[in-house]
Parts: C-alpha cells; structure tokens; sequence
C-alpha cells in the first residue's frame, strides 16, 4: 500500500468516525431532552416541562379520549402540576432514530410509571439548535394473555365512546 492509499484510507476513517461521533452526540441530547423532560413531570416542575415542549406539541394519553393539544394539556396538567404531583416516569429502555437532515427524531421507549409498565412514543423536532417534544403518545403495555380480560372491562365505555364518536 502506497502512501496515497493510506492517506485516503485515514482521511474515510476520519470522516467515519466524525459522523458516528455526530450522531452519538445527537442522541445524547435527545436522551437528555425526555430525561429532563420526565423529570420535570415527576418533580412537578410546569414551566420546565411544557418549554421542553415545542409550541404546537401534541400529546396522546392512555385514555382514547386523550388527544392533547399544548395548550389545553397545559390547562388540564396545571392542577397536578400545582399540587406537587404530576406523574413520574422512568424510561428503562429506549429506542431513537434521527433523520438526514439531523432536525427531526423519532423515538420509542419502555417506561416504569405508577400505571406499571407503559410504552411511550414519540416525536422530537429541532428548534433554535434545542430538541424539543413535538408528539407523544403514552399507552399501557398489556401483556397478550390478558387482552381478553381487559377488553370485557372496557367493552361498555368503548362501545359508548365509539357510538359518539362515530354519529358525529
């Protein structure tokens, strides 16, 4: 191997590592953001936790009635928040993918909460150079051998919640 061969080998290694470096860097800021971001809910910090949050953020509860937009979660959390009692979340698992143009990540984590284990989802946006959630969607996990027992506990209020749903 010549000289110039090794030179071009170095400059892609360099350039390799450069961009694994990068993207390690991002997904530490991210995992910072929902750390922080779940922290505040537990240490009922409202400020922090919705200017974690970009301006038009959606929300997505367990509830199927439960599709928050910012403002609105903002009146509905201000309660708890209040009373020094949000909710608390502890990600034990977490998964995240950050598009080409390094503004835009979506992410899926395992979460130890008061509800037990839950699974939450979301999407993270890039605004003056700060992650920030833009949508979340919380959900229960439900072991599959006992969906059918939790289907006969929800079947009067889904069937009730679907007719209206459905008639307007």
């Amino acid at each position: 191997m010549n000289y110039s061969q090794m030179m071009k080998i170095s400059l892609l290694l360099v350039l390799v590592s450069t961009v694994l470096f990068a993207q390690d860097d991002k997904k530490t800021q991210i995992i910072k953001t929902l750390d922080d971001w779940h922290a505040a809910a537990g240490t009922a910090d409202f400020d922090t936790y919705f200017e974690l949050m970009t301006s038009d953020a959606v929300f997505i509860g367990t509830d199927a009635t439960e599709n928050w937009q910012r403002d609105e979660f903002m009146s509905f959390s201000k309660p708890y928040f209040d009373k020094g009692k949000a909710w608390n979340f502890t990600a034990v698992e977490r998964n995240i993918y950050i598009d080409d143009t390094a503004d835009i990540a979506w992410f899926d984590e395992l979460l130890d909460t008061q509800m037990k284990i839950c699974r939450g989802s979301g999407v993270l946006k890039k605004e003056d150079g700060e992650w920030k959630v833009a949508h979340y969607v919380l959900s229960i996990a439900v072991p599959n051998d006992l969906v059918d027992k939790l289907v006969e506990l929800k079947t009067e209020k889904d069937d009730a919640l679907l007719k209206e749903v459905k008639t307007n």
